[in-house]
């Protein structure tokens, strides 16, 4: 392509003879200009190579750059040189043309047109004023001229111009004759434009050139007319006025060319510096050759060592013959890579076995549902499984923690498994997470290497919180049985005396009978009062078989959230429960009671909360809602009360309360009936009602469906 272009070129130039300005040397420049971008991109590719392996010091880069810049030196010498030198010349070829005499010519030829044209004008514009003075003056003079006073006026004010007019006339915004002046005909009118009308109105002189008539025009606005103009035209030499333009042209086509002249020096500096470029180009490329003949074995080497940095360690060089160093440089390099290969083949095969037995171990340690927890000698943290996570609520990264900074309840422990030398050490902790409190029973022990030295410890818990938790409730049904047994049956005799008492001995002991009635009084409701805990005791200890049936579970809500409502009218009710029925199959009488312990609870936990003192805008309210969450019904029951404590998990043992005047006994019963009919209860922190600053507490319930209704539901 290179002879191509310049064979182009050289015809566009020389046997064409196109000027500077024509397309096809621009376009023949511009793909000139395309092919040497072209070649400079891939001279500046190896260019950068070059550089890029002198500065990571590849053996024969010094070399090769060295070679490449001395051929690039030779050739930009001498070729900058004639460039600059070409340039120069066709600038003071071009200086002749453009000397101060020819500008001088131009600009008087120009200056001579100009003062004719402008003699002319100037003569127009004083006549046209002068009569247009005179009939503003006339008709200021009259109160009234109508179109004949006006033709009358115009022809007397046209023959005292001593230039003479050769047409006047007065017309009106839609150019139509109103008056004539002398010799003025139709025949010679030629109607302004509305564009020349619009600009007499905003300069109220305009100047008209109709060089086809040979004529000179003006249209004045009338002052004081309404809606009048005059219009009138002198002879001029056309010829002249041509001239005119033609010079006027003329003088800008020159001015034209003598800015452009830059541009046609830089258009032939541009051809000489593309030859420069294509001469630069070529040594370089020469040099780049030569230099690449004598560094092709350090090449290779380069290439094969680049790629043995990826992990080819197949590669293998061409080995030169003889016993230079470049020789012996290839036959030590496949050495080295036949020898790589070998001992990496081993470490992938220990990889793979360790790779294979840790996960196997994270697999083991992630399925166990035990907290476990490694550390190494300094008691940091190494391994965490997910039961450990979730146990101790763990969310962000506690590698490398110290174990008592990452779970404070164990350093107690550890440190003591320490100081005291054993190997292995369990204890009961109870951790505080997100708000609960848990029992954990801790298992920790020390790890030892082959010859006994301390390698870590090993932390191993579990979640005993239910299990505490059952046990005492068993503890506690145990001695309800018992203290329901031994203490009811003397309740009924003791009422049946003290009453026997009364009625005997009231009559006999006269003025103290009233002491007598009053004492057997106490003594009968003191015996009722142990009779109704006795019987708590009983229900608590002996919780009846659930009766079911197949009831609506949202029926039987809003049954209680409306007894609930006339109890408690202080207290505002939000209720959220889908309209359709659920059916359940349950007892209504021990489901009702359990839910209307919650909603009891609810309210005397807001009643607890105005003791210790309100805002004045507190209103207390109670959000009750019912969803279905896939085979079970979801029943929340939301407060703005006091809340739970820290310890909520012991809310369900019992003669565990918050109030003063509660038994202790109302959790424990209702999260047994929730248990019976096979559902679960848990103890939230309520969310933020509006208006609201502060949490209160949430009984969550969920309760299983009828089969027939978790089908409709599917179906829906």
């Amino acid at each position: 392509m290179g002879p191509i272009l310049a064979l182009s070129t050289y015809l566009i130039l020389g046997p064409l003879d196109k000027s500077a300005n024509s397309n096809a040397l621009r376009s023949i420049l511009l793909t000139d200009f395309v092919y040497v971008l072209a070649i400079a991109a891939l001279v500046l590719n190896r260019i950068t190579r070059m550089i890029a392996s002198r500065r990571a010091q590849s053996a024969g880069s010094r070399l090769h750059l060295r070679l490449t810049g001395a051929f690039a030196a030779l050739a930009l010498v001498p070729t900058v040189t004639v460039a600059i030198f070409a340039g120069l010349t066709v600038n003071i070829g071009l200086e002749s043309w453009f000397s101060e005499r020819v500008r001088q010519v131009i600009g008087n030829s120009l200056a001579a047109a100009q003062a004719y044209e402008a003699e002319h004008v100037t003569a127009l514009e004083i006549d046209a004023t002068a009569l247009a003075d005179f009939l503003d003056a006339s008709k200021r003079a009259t109160f009234f001229m109508n179109e004949g006073d006006i033709r009358v006026v115009l022809a007397r004010g046209q023959s005292q111009i001593q230039r003479g007019l050769k047409h006047a006339y007065v017309i009106d915004g839609t150019s139509k004759i109103r008056a004539r002046g002398e010799r003025s005909y139709l025949f010679y009118f030629n109607p302004p434009t509305e564009e020349e009308l619009r600009k007499a109105n905003a300069t109220r002189i305009v100047f008209i050139r109709d060089l086809e008539n040979s004529e000179l025009r003006a249209l004045v606005r009338l002052d004081a007319f309404v809606d009048r103009y005059l219009y009138i035209s002198r002879d001029v030499d056309a010829e002249i006025f041509t001239l005119l333009d033609e010079t006027r042209e003329t003088a800008k086509l020159y001015n034209q060319l003598e800015n452009e002249r830059g541009r046609v020096v830089f258009e032939f500096g541009l051809i000489y510096l593309g030859l420069a470029l294509i001469l630069i180009l070529a040594a370089i490329w020469m040099g780049m050759w030569f230099a690449e003949r004598l560094s092709r074995p350090v090449g290779r080497l380069t290439g094969a060592a680049q790629r043995v940095g990826t992990g080819d360690l197949d590669v293998q060089v061409t080995e030169e013959e003889g016993d230079d160093e470049i020789a012996m440089l290839g036959r030590y390099f496949n050495q080295m890579t036949r020898q790589l290969k070998a001992q990496r083949e081993t470490l992938l095969d220990n990889t793979r076995q360790i790779e294979r037995r840790r996960r196997m171990f994270d697999s083991v340690l992630s399925s166990v549902t035990s907290g476990v927890v490694g550390l190494d000698g300094e008691g940091r943290v190494a391994f965490v499984n997910k039961s450990a996570e979730r146990l101790l609520g763990w969310s962000d990264d506690h590698q490398t923690f110290a174990l008592a900074v990452a779970v404070p309840e164990f350093g107690k422990m550890f440190d003591a498994l320490r100081s005291a030398g054993k190997e292995v050490a369990q204890e009961e902790i109870r951790v505080t997470r997100n708000g609960s409190v848990e029992n954990l029973l801790v298992r920790m022990s020390t790890r030892r290497r082959e010859d006994g030295s301390l390698e870590g410890f090993v932390v191993a818990f579990d979640d005993v919180t239910n299990l505490v938790t059952a046990q005492r409730l068993a503890a506690w049904g145990d001695v309800a049985r018992r203290i329901a047994h031994e203490i009811k049956n003397p309740l009924t005799p003791i009422q049946l005396s003290a009453q026997r008492i009364r009625r005997k001995f009231a009559s006999k002991l006269g003025a103290d009978s009233a002491t007598l009635e009053q004492m057997t009084d106490v003594i009968v409701r003191q015996t009722n009062d142990l009779r109704r805990i006795v019987d708590e005791f009983s229900k608590f200890a002996r919780m009846p078989e659930p009766e079911r049936k197949n009831i609506d579970l949202i029926e039987l809500l809003k049954g209680v959230v409306l007894l609930q409502e006339s109890g408690q009218p202080s207290v505002i009710f939000h209720q959220r429960i889908t309209e359709n029925s659920l059916m359940a199959d349950l007892d209504s009488t021990m489901i009702s009671q359990a839910l209307t312990n919650l909603i009891k609870n609810a309210g005397e936990a807001i009643e607890s909360l105005q003791e210790k003192g309100v805002p004045a805008d507190f209103q207390p309210e109670i959000h009750i809602s019912l969803i279905v969450d896939g085979a079970c019904a979801e029943i929340c029951i939301a407060d703005n009360g006091i809340g739970f404590p820290e310890d909520r998990a012991r809310l369900f043992e019992p003669y565990v309360t918050t109030r003063e005047k509660g038994t202790g006994l109302g959790l424990p019963i209702v999260k047994k009936i929730i248990e019976e009919h096979g559902g679960t209860l848990n103890l939230r922190d309520a969310p933020l009602f509006d208006n609201n600053s502060r949490s209160g507490a949430m009984a969550e319930i969920r309760l299983p469906l009828a089969t027939n209704t978790i089908r409709k539901g599917h179906d829906k």
